[in-house]
């Protein structure tokens, strides 16, 4: 009996170890990208400190990263993951997180929102509200950081 004990806490033992091996292979692309974002935010921008990072898929691929300035000003980076040219904005020159939301509950009664980041198409700053409707439908609904205005909508995928 203590044969198999010990043998099934052995094999416990290997599936935990490989689990957490595949898992940390699994990010090691992403930490990669949220390295390589937040060295040239730090190196070709006004931002001195990151505090936050994400990837943006639209017609092309950005890094955005969130920081602050010397001054401690807020300031969002959209870094395209190929060639072009790095647009910083000062967060209060732009909509909230929140104001987004409210744009998309003034003309949606969305079931659950499931992320709000922001993200750029055609050198446009905006935000991206991905959502689930009735029917448990899945949604885009893209806000222009600057204006609050909307800009395209993805529905009922």
């Amino acid at each position: 009996m203590k044969k198999i004990i010990i043998i099934i806490i052995i094999i416990v033992a290997i599936v935990l170890v490989s689990g957490i091996f595949v898992y940390q292979n699994a990010l090691k692309p992403m930490k990669t990208a949220e390295d390589k974002a937040i060295q040239m935010a730090l190196e070709e921008t006004e931002i001195i400190e990151a505090e936050d990072f994400h990837l943006y898929h639209g017609q092309e691929t950005y890094y955005v990263v969130k920081g602050k300035n010397e001054n401690g000003t807020n300031l969002y980076a959209w870094i395209p993951e190929k060639e072009g040219r790095i647009i910083v904005r000062k967060q209060s020159d732009g909509v909230s997180k929140q104001e987004a939301i409210d744009k998309l509950l003034e003309e949606k009664n969305p079931q659950e929102i499931i992320s709000v980041r922001l993200g750029m198409e055609k050198n446009i700053p905006l935000w991206e509200i991905y959502y689930r409707s009735e029917g448990d439908l899945i949604n885009y609904y893209y806000v222009d950081f600057k204006t609050g205005e909307w800009l395209k909508k993805i529905e009922n995928l």
